[in-house]
């Protein structure tokens, strides 16, 4: 399940995290946000769990869609200590997003210790 996170728990959910975090920008009339749902749920588990991942609906937080110069929904940002690490967008589909992971799981893994083996999102 992915926690859900707004303007006002923003900061503490997501700048003041002690791990990474995935923030999954989505909107309700979004297609390919909803396919992406499973594979983002993959990758947490793929990093047995050391990263979060939460999700925010971008039409009700117009102020973090805004700070954060989304054009394209979904994105995918990657924060650690406060600041964006890496952001996939421009996506269409899910073969589309896969291949965008692997430059996020190349910043991954300059964060994190070690990443388990898992073939799920190969």
């Amino acid at each position: 399940m992915m926690l859900t996170v707004n303007q006002v728990t923003f900061d503490q959910e997501v700048l003041g995290s002690a791990t990474p975090v995935l923030v999954n920008f989505w909107a309700p009339w979004c297609g390919v946000c909803r396919m992406i749902n499973p594979l983002l749920l993959e990758l947490r588990k793929d990093w047995d769990d050391q990263i979060k991942l939460v999700g925010i609906n971008a039409d009700d937080n117009l102020k973090l869609s805004n700070t954060y110069k989304l054009k394209t929904l979904p994105t995918v940002l990657l924060f650690s200590e406060r600041q964006v690490l890496c952001r996939i967008d421009r996506f269409h589909n899910r073969n589309d997003f896969r291949q965008a992971t692997a430059t996020l799981q190349a910043a991954l893994s300059e964060i994190l210790p070690c990443r388990p083996y898992s073939a799920s999102m190969q």
